[in-house]
């Protein structure tokens, strides 16, 4: 589903980016990426929805080498692809129900499609009943919580998070991998980057490490 082919990824005046990095992810695959903070973690997961262009190399999703997509093809590309980001970013003057409805509205659904999903989505992330308040109305966790909803909505086939469990209590943080774990299990592609690699070992994950924007060492599952 996934293949980057010795790609690197360059940003100019630092140090930080990605160095030939090559692998293949199959589809429903569940991946750990760990590394210090600047070892190229966050890189490697822009480069996947484009958010990132490679300085060298291909990254293919599916058949598409989303390096070269143009700009109108991006916007479909995405449409398979779930983020969740280590702030949770909802918009603060829209409560969690018109936040998580977002981004079935930009992409053309009807309202009452989209709020038909978005429902459903709170529902799996355990906010039923919660779509009307505020988002700082709502814990940590909780706008968190409201974040991954917001990210599946759509359906990913991909649903790829960048430290999603930062800056949480242990029991929240035990609670968000549960999530991901039970996408992984409903057959989406999974891929974490992460400090605590540890919190994610009960699924079994693929591990892959980086080091220096480096792709050191690969563990299967």
């Amino acid at each position: 589903m996934i293949v980057f082919d010795h790609v690197s990824l360059r940003y100019p005046g630092t140090e930080g980016g990605l160095r030939d990095a090559s692998f293949s992810i199959s589809q429903g695959e569940l991946v750990v990426l760990s590394g210090h903070s600047g070892a190229g973690k966050s890189s490697l997961l822009k480069l996947i929805p484009a958010i990132e262009r490679p300085s060298s190399g291909r990254v293919l999703v599916g058949d598409q080498d989303v390096g070269r997509l143009p700009r109108q093809a991006i916007a479909f590309l995405r449409r398979r692809i779930g983020l969740v980001l280590q702030e949770s970013r909802l918009l603060l003057d829209r409560d969690i129900f018109d936040n998580v409805m977002l981004p079935l509205l930009i992409t053309g659904h009807s309202a009452t499609d989209a709020a038909k999903r978005a429902n459903a989505a709170l529902e799996r992330v355990g906010l039923s009943g919660r779509g009307k308040e505020m988002p700082l109305a709502l814990s940590g966790g909780e706008q968190q919580r409201a974040a991954i909803a917001r990210a599946v909505v759509n359906r990913p086939s991909i649903l790829l998070a960048d430290e999603p469990t930062a800056h949480l209590d242990a029991a929240y943080a035990r609670d968000i991998a549960a999530l991901f774990q039970s996408f992984h299990a409903a057959g989406v592609t999974v891929i974490l980057a992460t400090h605590d690699a540890d919190l994610f070992s009960d699924m079994q994950p693929r591990r892959m490490t980086l080091n220096q924007g480096q792709l050191n060492a690969q563990e299967p599952a």
